[in-house]
């Protein structure tokens, strides 16, 4: 997830607020945590350990997801979706309206 500093730090503050039996996820979103900087024509660099956890290959999704983006490897962004298309559409969906 790639958040605005703004909402990185809505985001931040409420899982710093989970309880202890949530210590470990605390770490993983917490702890796994960079700051990236844009460069001279708008493009960050990820760095190799957070390409390694995410499984980024080489082509890349970004979607916009309203507050923050989510940065995808392309080949497992579009099985996943494939995955998702194929499955059931989530009870909360079914009565919402487009």
């Amino acid at each position: 997830m790639i958040f605005p500093r703004p909402e990185w730090e809505k985001f931040s503050a409420r899982i710093a607020a989970l309880p202890m039996e949530a210590q470990w996820w605390k770490r993983i979103f917490l702890g796994n945590a960079m700051d990236v900087e844009l460069d001279g024509t708008g493009r960050v660099l990820v760095s190799p350990e957070l390409r390694a956890a995410s499984g980024i290959e080489r082509e890349t999704m970004l979607l916009g997801m309203g507050n923050h983006f989510e940065l995808w490897d392309k080949a497992t962004y579009e099985a996943r979706e494939a995955e998702a298309m194929r499955a059931a559409m989530p009870d909360v969906l079914r009565d919402f309206s487009f």
